[in-house]
């Protein structure tokens, strides 16, 4: 591969790439540049007059480094072997994590819900930021909600209910960004008052309310003291994003299919369902629970490894070391004086686990530590996951909008008989 720097232009910033340049530095044919692009992991823009593509010559070299840190073959990614999206949304490095390039633990340690998901959405910092929702909108998504059976879970309610509340909005098929905002300001306030509240029953007129503030009467019968609001609003903002997750990646391949917002949103829930996603926090409040009940970790642990289970709440594939999200909740249930027995029972996990295997402990253990101590069910903690991730959701089908449509449609690698055959009998 030659390694050709671009010429720099007399007013000191670096010109863009041709389409050329780009396949030398790269190494590659000026087709799989493209394929490159049609795959989301090259930017390119029109040159000047309409003839051929321009690319950003940064970003050219941080692909070709990726690749030889990778050790791929020219073109291996963009011929469907690995998928990588650019975004602007969430940066995850050195055991940290950035909503637009800000430390998403010190902006949920200063602002809302509401405000980080409008940062996300829009790169502006809202002060005071306040969702709402339509009566209309609200009453067909509760009488969705309500007609299902007792036994249905979380993803199942906030997914019957975004389907409800989009039947009700007849602007959905709009994905202007103004529209897409307006939906999003809405629904998120609709999946939260579908859910059926824990008695005692709050009054009515509670739309005014923060976010958490709403959540809390639908996952807790306890009162809602000031600090578990704040945890509780906290852990929104902190699982608002986080990359390109399993249910991420099914938001954007919706809205690469120009999906509306509400569809792009089920179609997350529809994957947070799955046990290796949404559910981990849930298995996680159990096992707290019954550490509580036995009063010791060690025959908990056992069960679970001699099960052949990874033990819940411990370690994280993206942070070789603590994960910041669960450290920034347990400071603050450390507060919180009727969390200090499930606190004391999840660092008895952690440190007999550790035994075995060294793990920190991930966001899935700190917000069990909360769900279990505030009297919520262990299904408690998905639904907070899912209304949290919903602000994440519409941030990426925002970007995806921005898209070439139906650009997130790798071609399969078929491995089965070749043709032709004989048909079948």
């Amino acid at each position: 591969m030659r390694d050709q720097e671009p010429e720099h232009p007399a007013d000191g910033t670096e010109r863009r790439l041709t389409t050329r340049e780009t396949a030398d530095l790269l190494g590659v044919k000026p087709e799989t540049v493209y394929a490159y692009v049609s795959r989301g992991q090259l930017g390119s823009r029109r040159a000047p007059g309409g003839r051929g593509s321009t690319f950003d010559a940064d970003e050219v070299r941080a692909l070709a480094r990726r690749n030889r840190r990778d050790g791929a073959a020219p073109g291996a990614a963009a011929t469907g072997q690995e998928l990588t999206v650019r975004t602007r949304l969430t940066l995850i490095e050195s055991d940290r994590y950035y909503y637009r390039g800000v430390d998403a633990v010190e902006l949920a340690a200063r602002h809302s819900y509401e405000e980080v998901a409008e940062w996300l959405w829009t790169g502006r910092l809202l002060t005071g930021a306040a969702f709402s929702a339509p009566e209309p909108s609200v009453a067909v998504a509760r009488r969705a909600v309500d007609a299902l059976p007792a036994h249905a879970g979380p993803a199942d309610r906030l997914r019957v209910a975004a389907i409800a509340a989009a039947v009700a909005d007849p602007l959905r098929f709009d994905l202007s960004e103004d529209a897409v905002l307006g939906t999003a300001r809405v629904l998120i306030p609709s999946l939260v008052a579908a859910l059926p509240p824990v008695p005692p029953v709050p009054p009515d007129g509670d739309d005014g309310a923060p976010i958490a503030h709403r959540l809390w009467s639908r996952l807790s019968g306890h009162e809602a003291d000031e600090p578990s609001l704040r945890a509780l609003d906290t852990a929104l903002c902190l699982l608002a994003d986080h990359d390109l997750a399993a249910s991420t990646l099914a938001v954007r391949v919706a809205a690469s299919a120009r999906a509306h917002a509400y569809a792009a949103v089920s179609a997350g829930l529809g994957v947070i369902e799955g046990p290796l996603h949404g559910a981990a926090g849930g298995l996680a409040h159990r096992m707290l629970l019954e550490v509580l009940d036995q009063g010791s970790a060690a025959p908990v642990v056992a069960a679970e490894l001699r099960a052949g289970r990874r033990v819940p709440g411990l370690g994280h594939r993206l942070y070789p070391g603590e994960d910041p999200r669960a450290r920034a909740l347990f400071r603050l249930l450390e507060d919180i004086p009727r969390a200090a027995p499930a606190l004391a029972a999840a660092r008895d996990v952690q440190a007999t686990a550790a035994r075995h295997t060294p793990l920190h402990a991930n966001v899935d253990l700190a917000l069990a530590v909360l769900t279990a101590s505030s009297g919520m069910a262990p299904t408690a903690a998905e639904t907070i996951f899912a209304v949290a991730r919903t602000a994440g959701w519409i941030a990426h089908a925002l970007e995806e909008y921005g898209e070439r449509p139906l650009r997130m449609r790798p071609s399969g690698l078929y491995c089965g008989p070749r043709p032709p055959r004989p048909l079948p009998e």
